[in-house]
């Protein structure tokens, strides 16, 4: 059963006194702090020095409207994940589409029935926690994933994937910069979980590769470091290879060619030739079809 704790957050912002003294009487009923703000530049202080558990946001206001308020919780890493639910007397379905666009999960058409209110609250706060049990459980095991939107938009990343982004000087949250540019139009393109895309023109060789949709749009995807990736060192350690061999193996059993397999290591085509031929007697094949073979098989087993 959905329920409410007393240690749940809101905070409510609209410009209205009467609005506000309405919900605020329905949520401290059910025993929960609530924060108010009359504008959105008010809420975002508010939010980034008390993080609410729900935000209550009306969608016209002064100063800063409510779409543009929750656009800028979105792009706050530390506030992304607060579940919105837009309060408006817009019943005009562009109004509410652009509401959920900006990152809303939900909206309520004025006048606000208090019961109402309390039971999409309980439905979102849920998934919220739910949401964030399951990232704290891929942030513990130091994986290097990460969610984003068609547009090359960082949703969500694990501590690992920023650590990685900062060696590379990647701003995930920047429409217009290298990173995100090259997401999007990789992802604008049909897209099959273990598709892999190198990034060009970072200041630390990375790659990505694709696992997966959420129910939400946002993609799921996971970083590769350039210099070392962690499946290569796992070849390496299970097919008795060199690092090289099983760096070689890797990206070969990814599609890549000799040609591009050289790019992404820094060695000459002929290089990547000789270390295939020291690779099949070892996996006990003929070809790099058969090798990258064994190699993607052993690759999902584990991963």
């Amino acid at each position: 059963m959905n329920t409410l704790t007393h240690t749940d957050i809101v905070l409510v912002v609209d410009d209205s006194p009467d609005a506000l003294s309405l919900i605020n009487d329905a949520l401290e009923v059910e025993g929960l702090d609530v924060l108010v703000a009359l504008e959105g530049r008010q809420a975002l202080t508010i939010a980034k020095r008390i993080r609410p558990d729900v935000i209550l946001l009306d969608a016209v206001m002064p100063v800063m409207d409510g779409f543009e308020t929750c656009k800028q919780l979105k792009l706050n890493s530390d506030l992304a994940d607060i579940p919105v639910i837009f309060m408006t007397g817009l019943s005009d379905t562009d109004d509410i589409v652009k509401g959920l666009e900006v990152g809303g999960v939900d909206y309520l058409i004025k006048p606000i029935n208090p019961a109402e209110l309390i039971a999409r609250m309980k439905v979102h706060l849920k998934n919220a926690r739910l949401t964030k049990s399951a990232q704290s459980a891929l942030d513990s095991t130091g994986q290097h994933l990460f969610t984003a939107t068609n547009e090359g938009e960082v949703r969500w990343a694990t501590p690992q994937t920023y650590a990685l982004f900062a060696k590379a000087k990647v701003d995930g949250y920047d429409l217009s910069g290298t990173f995100v540019s090259q997401l999007a139009a990789w992802m604008f393109g049909t897209l099959k979980p273990g598709d892999i895309l190198i990034l060009k023109g970072l200041d630390y060789p990375l790659s990505i590769r694709f696992v997966g949709q959420h129910s939400s749009g946002d993609r799921l995807i996971k970083l590769i470091d350039g210099n070392r990736p962690i499946e290569a060192a796992l070849l390496r350690a299970k097919l008795d290879l060199t690092e090289r061999e099983a760096e070689v193996l890797f990206w070969i059993a990814n599609g890549k060619t000799n040609r591009d397999t050289a790019e992404i290591l820094a060695m000459s085509p002929r290089t990547v030739n000789k270390h295939l031929e020291m690779i099949f007697p070892k996996l006990g094949v003929e070809n790099r079809t058969a090798a990258a073979g064994i190699a993607l098989r052993l690759l999902s087993e584990s991963f």
